[in-house]
């Protein structure tokens, strides 16, 4: 039989790996929504230090980014591409190494052109996402989107971008 010193150490350790999912899933739920709500106030940089690290690297199709500093005008610069956005999150795998977590995470997301004139630009993609354990909670260090499939009209005037490589952000 097990000691109640043993009982007590498993479950806390069991929890505490449910925790971090939790803490870890929310994190990436709130960096999607806010894809689609970047031009709401508070989405400026000190709310996107609760969400990535002073130092993250975000890479995209459409360009990259260093540290938090300026993400909150990367991300609107992006959006702003397009009238409408709809960013939908789904499965996603999360593997953690004591106080660092590799997350794989589903994205299928909706362009609204700013002319509103069909077809919108859909694509579907995922994120390789790596996140660290801080003083202040987890946080992102690391993201990279990955393009898997695209579907109707991108947008010409992305310099480099090609149909297939328009879109995550």
């Amino acid at each position: 039989m097990e000691s109640i010193e043993n009982e007590v150490a498993r479950l806390r350790s069991q929890l505490r790996v449910v925790t971090d999912r939790s803490d870890v899933r929310d994190l990436v739920e709130r960096y999607v929504v806010g894809l689609d709500t970047l031009h709401e106030p508070e989405f400026d940089e000190s709310w996107y230090r609760t969400v990535f690290t002073e130092d993250a690297r975000l890479d995209f199709p459409v360009g990259s980014h260093r540290g938090v500093k300026g993400l909150a005008r990367f991300q609107r610069e992006a959006k702003g591409r397009w009238a409408r956005t709809h960013h939908l999150g789904s499965n996603s795998t999360i593997h953690f190494d004591g106080d660092r977590a590799e997350v794989r995470a589903h994205l299928i997301a909706t362009h609204v052109h700013h002319d509103d004139e069909g077809p919108h630009f859909n694509v579907g993609t995922y994120f390789d996402i790596g996140a660290v354990r801080t003083p202040d909670g987890w946080r992102i260090d690391r993201l990279a989107c990955r393009v898997v499939w695209t579907a109707g009209k991108g947008l010409a005037s992305v310099p480099g971008a090609d149909r297939g490589s328009m879109s995550c952000a």
